[in-house]
């Protein structure tokens, strides 16, 4: 099956407008000038040179649902960009790391510049070995930072980036002793990783680091951890959980004998889509870093005004990588560089050299109320201390 051109979509749109465009001027009194024998003289303008830009999802399988309201997100940068030169080329992934391959060589083949996706990691890693070859950037929409770098972006919110935001924060505020309870899988290990990288960056002594493995009980796997910790104490730990496993945990180091407060809990992305995380008093008052919802409010509004439904979380990525690759075709001639700040559906975002899109992350607070408040809003990504 050949791939769908979303132009294909869009040229109804535009010629209306054209028509929409020759009315008004005629309503203003800019009359056309008859030719010398055949009345009114209009020449047609050819269409300029068009770079096509592949988009990778899963339009078949379990996750098509979310692959067709990425597309219509992609859809949505594409309008808002307004480039005319610009030809998105969907490909099917299926879901799967074979299909996410064959529709990157398939996009390549067809000449695609630039390919957005595809969705996960593995498949993302898939991807690379042809893109690379062609020398074709691709702005994949997993947050594994392990798949960055030469050529790749990846366009997720990255555990070491919420990290470095909550415990810069608590360092502000005083804290020194920091500690991480998570699961001993790839979301705990990024987390560890980022809090070394991070205490040694603040000059912080080398933190307390318990990965449990998952079957272990969240409760017990607390307490262990507050038995590990000397006589000083901590000042925060990081919960690498989420749902009611962190609600658990965070009661479990209470009753390890670490009170609350005056150690600070720190949180993280997920948090930011549980509204019953303050059920528990441990966690009252614990701070986690996410995206600005302002921004995500109004991208969610222009959305749902457009399809008639509310986005997906992911469908944001989605937007966000279709509109930086719009804008690199008018300024880069289809090269994808760093360096520029990018509105995105959930704030600000740039992109780095070292394959990573930087994020804009506001701070938040869990209140007794049981809403997350922001306390700090999303600063500018590469900003001072960002």
């Amino acid at each position: 099956m050949r791939p769908l051109s979303l132009l294909t979509q869009l040229r109804p749109m535009r010629r209306s407008l054209a028509l929409l465009a020759l009315v008004a001027l005629a309503a203003c009194g800019g009359q056309p000038r008859p030719g010398p024998q055949t009345g009114f003289a209009f020449q047609a303008q050819p269409e300029p040179p068009r770079t096509r830009v592949a988009l990778l999802l899963p339009l078949s399988g379990q996750q098509a649902a979310l692959g067709r309201a990425m597309q219509q997100a992609a859809e949505l940068a594409l309008f808002e960009n307004g480039n005319p030169g610009v030809d998105f080329v969907l490909q099917d992934t299926r879901g799967t790391t074979g299909g996410a391959a064959e529709a990157a060589r398939s996009a390549i083949s067809d000449g695609a510049r630039i390919i957005v996706g595809p969705l996960t990691a593995a498949e993302a890693s898939a991807v690379s070995v042809s893109a690379r070859s062609a020398r074709v950037p691709v702005l994949a929409f997993t947050n594994d930072a392990a798949q960055g770098g030469a050529g790749i972006w990846t366009m997720g919110v990255t555990p070491a980036q919420q990290v470095r935001r909550v415990v810069g924060a608590a360092a502000s505020a005083g804290a020194r002793r920091i500690g991480l309870g998570a699961r001993d899988d790839a979301f705990g290990r990024a987390l560890a990783q980022a809090l070394r990288e991070v205490a040694n960056e603040l000059s912080l002594p080398p933190p307390t680091i318990a990965l449990h493995p998952a079957r272990n009980e969240p409760g017990a796997a607390a307490r262990e951890l507050a038995a590990t910790v000397g006589p000083e104490g901590l000042d925060a730990v990081i919960i690498g959980y989420a749902g009611p496993a962190a609600r658990v945990y965070a009661a479990g180091l209470v009753a390890g004998g670490l009170p609350v407060p005056p150690l600070r809990i720190l949180g993280h992305a997920l948090w930011a889509q549980d509204g019953g995380l303050a059920n528990e008093a441990a966690l009252q008052g614990a701070t986690f870093a996410a995206p600005d919802p302002r921004a995500r409010s109004r991208f969610e509004q222009r959305f749902e005004s457009a399809f008639g439904q509310r986005p997906p979380r992911l469908a944001g990525v989605a937007y966000d990588a279709a509109g930086i690759a719009a804008r690199a075709v008018v300024s880069n001639n289809g090269d994808v560089a760093g360096g520029d700040v990018f509105a995105g559906a959930d704030g600000p975002i740039r992109l780095m050299q070292d394959g990573t899109a930087l994020r804009g992350l506001a701070l938040f607070r869990m209140e007794p109320s049981g809403d997350a408040t922001v306390i700090d809003p999303a600063p500018m990504p590469g900003a001072a201390g960002f």
